[in-house]
């Protein structure tokens, strides 16, 4: 019988390298391939090897995991797929029963050690529908509350009435130095992209988070957060202010940190009636 094969898709190397190094402790007969550091090229190397199983990074350069996804619900063999993100996005426990797995970073040996064990047994007896199944069931808690005919990852309306008030994070998770921090999101004070991570700023401190503000705003409660500029989400429940600057920019002032956050053209009609 020859042994399972598996991809890996991820653009942080350092990242592919621990999880090589976990799978290889947990699924000692697995064959690992070559990893794939973007989506182009894991949608190449999968049409080409066949992988019996991918994990794959659900944020990546030149396609996203959802796009290697339904690439792969299109060959006539799809390999069983893993996804594997830095973001607790909406409601996880329904992949629970699901034939697949979605794993968050930093991925803990236990709890890769069920995933593996899941993907084992489905592998022993193989369903076709398996990944259209997940690919459905993923699309309906993505795309939960957005309008007919909003784009894929789009944000939903800032206005929008959530449909069910469990979509929205209570906690985000997030990494400073070794430690990984779970934090309210009532304790936010703001959110603020920079690069591929985004800023979570606290009463405390900074931390950060390995997702896009395009991905992070969906999850927030547009009630409680508003964005305010391209690259920044505030908690209003923090702002005491909105102030001009003798150059005419509007800034906010806030609560419980000195920053002050800047307010673009675009969002500036949100505080004129402050």
């Amino acid at each position: 019988m020859t042994s399972p094969v598996a991809l890996i898709a991820e653009d942080e190397p350092l990242l592919a390298d621990a999880l090589r190094t976990m799978l290889a402790q947990t699924w000692p007969g697995l064959h690992v391939l070559p990893v794939a550091p973007d989506g182009t090229s894991a949608i190449a190397a999968i049409a080409q090897t066949q992988p019996d199983v991918v994990f794959l990074d659900i944020s990546m350069p030149g396609a996203t995991g959802l796009d290697v996804a339904r690439a792969c619900a299109r060959l006539a063999r799809p390999p069983q797929i893993v996804f594997v993100t830095a973001f607790d996005r909406f409601a996880l426990d329904a992949f629970d029963a699901a034939a697949v797995d979605y794993l968050l970073k930093p991925v803990e040996p236990d709890r890769l050690a069920r995933t593996v064990a899941r993907v084992r047994e489905r592998l022993a007896v193989p369903d076709g529908n398996t990944l259209s199944q997940l690919l459905t069931t993923l699309r309906t808690h993505l795309e939960a509350g957005a309008p007919s005919g909003q784009q894929d990852g789009a944000p939903a309306p800032r206005d929008a009435p959530p449909t069910d008030a469990r979509e929205y994070l209570h906690f985000v998770r997030a990494s400073v130095r070794d430690e990984i921090r779970i934090v309210p999101v009532e304790d936010v004070c703001f959110f603020e992209a920079a690069d591929k991570y985004v800023v979570v700023a606290t009463t405390d401190g900074d931390l950060l988070i390995r997702t896009s503000l395009r991905e992070l705003m969906p999850q927030l409660d547009p009630s409680r957060f508003w964005q305010v500029h391209r690259s920044t989400v505030v908690n209003v429940a923090e702002v005491v202010s909105a102030q001009h600057t003798p150059l005419g920019r509007l800034t906010l002032k806030l609560k419980r940190r000195k920053d002050r956050v800047a307010v673009s053209r675009q969002y500036a009609h949100l505080f004129r009636q402050m």
